[in-house]
């Protein structure tokens, strides 16, 4: 049963109708070439952007769909416009759009024996390579991983871990909301234990009623290997578990604030 649970979050819980962006936030299509296809971008730009010459910290986020817009969203948004909006928050988001039934294989940096996957290698080129130089051309950011973060939920939260020991001098924050280190457990944390530096800000965050406690395990095992790798004095990483939590939208919504602020 737990099997099935999971096949239907990991594969049916993001495919969604494709709704175009309004109010706080544009969209915009660029070719992805490392995944041979087009991807829709979402961009949320902070309050009084356009009168500023201000630079601003830049937030990759995945399965852009969830982010913005409750018509979009399989099972609700996460209302980032709305909530950043209310903290006058000086920050740009950038939300790619998954590839649906390709999410399984853009999210997760290893193949898995049972549900396969393993092409984010090709997906996090696409995002350092393609679509970052195009977003620091287009906009006013700050372009150095100190103000570069990835953030994202379930797969979401397994590839954004991932990409920060990949990429570590591209991503210097990091939001792990009930990463999904289950499907490639042995390889990610082999990759931590082999990653002899990790500098990056992470705040890591689950329910206890995730797969039966599972991501709560799964996560303080990472917390105490991160640990291992530099001193706890640095205060460079969060780990939050939230009581009652479940592995949904309201969950990562109502977090996403107090998230934010910390890391920034």
């Amino acid at each position: 049963m737990q099997q099935v649970v999971r096949l239907f979050l990991f594969f049916f819980f993001f495919t969604t109708h494709s709704i175009e962006a309004q109010n706080r936030y544009t969209t915009f299509e660029i070719e992805a070439p490392q995944l041979q296809t087009k991807k829709k971008i979402w961009v949320y730009l902070p309050l009084n952007y356009e009168k500023s010459n201000q630079k601003y910290p830049v937030i990759y986020m995945h399965d852009a769909q969830n982010l913005f817009d409750k018509k979009a969203a399989f099972a609700g948004e996460w209302n980032i416009d709305e909530t950043l909006d209310s903290l006058k928050a000086k920050v740009i988001v950038i939300g790619i759009e998954h590839g649906n039934e390709k999410r399984l294989d853009e999210l997760t940096p290893y193949t898995n024996e049972k549900y396969g996957g393993g092409n984010s290698d090709a997906y996090l080129e696409f995002i350092v390579k393609t679509l970052k130089p195009h977003v620091d051309s287009t906009y006013h950011t700050k372009t150095n991983a100190k103000n570069t973060c990835i953030w994202g939920s379930s797969l979401g939260g397994l590839v954004s871990f991932y990409a920060t020991i990949k990429y570590p001098d591209v991503f210097g924050k990091v939001g792990c909301f009930s990463p999904a280190f289950w499907i490639n457990k042995e390889a990610i944390f082999q990759k931590m234990e082999n990653t002899a530096k990790f500098q990056t800000k992470i705040y890591m965050l689950c329910g206890d009623k995730e797969d039966s406690g599972a991501m709560v395990k799964d996560m303080k095992e990472m917390e105490v290997l991160i640990n291992s790798k530099r001193c706890e004095c640095k205060k460079l990483n969060k780990t939050v578990i939230i009581k009652d939590g479940e592995h949904n939208e309201k969950l990562w919504r109502n977090a996403f604030a107090k998230a934010y602020l910390w890391l920034f």
